[in-house]
């Protein structure tokens, strides 16, 4: 946050202090893209499991066809991690401090107008060098529950992968299970 000093004219910086900063939409900045972190042992442990699976559909797609697999991507663009949108924010609260904040992910065009009556529900980030994050915002002036949504590891896996981790997992129960029975 920050205010005008209107003895000296300049602006003291401080951090928002509330979860919940009610007040007006002052300015929406361009945003720009941030990469998002994957956990590597996540990613061994999903890239083990489809591996599992891929050896059993390789072996049935080579007995009941000729045709090739679908095109894989590399170790190294799955551990890049996605990119999502990071949109500065600034609102004046009730105060009259100006907060900024990040948004992270997508909304409408149409959801948002400087001016627009707001309430933000935040969440610090892991940098606490980086203002709070948006996590929910309500729109006083039409009434709308706004959340952006971000990629997640399992957006960014896709759903062919994690459907192919989830079968090499039950594949490896299976075969614990057939030989701990004999």
């Amino acid at each position: 946050m920050e205010k005008m000093n209107t003895d000296s004219n300049i602006r003291r910086a401080v951090g928002p202090t509330e979860r919940i900063i009610t007040g007006r939409l002052v300015r929406l900045s361009e945003g720009y893209a941030r990469e998002m972190r994957v956990a590597q042992p996540a990613l061994v442990a999903v890239l083990t499991a489809a591996g599992v699976a891929g050896l059993l559909l390789r072996v049935v797609r080579a007995l009941f066809s000729s045709g090739g697999g679908g095109a894989r991507r590399s170790f190294k663009d799955l551990k890049k991690g996605p990119e999502y949108l990071v949109t500065p924010v600034r609102v004046r609260d009730r105060a009259g401090w100006l907060v900024d904040v990040e948004m992270h992910g997508h909304l409408p065009l149409s959801a948002l107008h400087q001016g627009d009556h707001i309430q933000l529900t935040l969440r610090p980030q892991r940098d606490a060098q980086l203002p709070p994050r948006i996590e929910r915002i309500v729109n006083l002036t039409t009434g709308q529950l706004l959340t952006p949504r971000t990629a997640t590891l399992w957006s960014h896996l896709g759903p062919p992968l994690v459907l192919q981790a989830v079968l090499g997992v039950l594949v490896v129960l299976g075969v614990a299970a057939c030989s701990a029975l004999t």
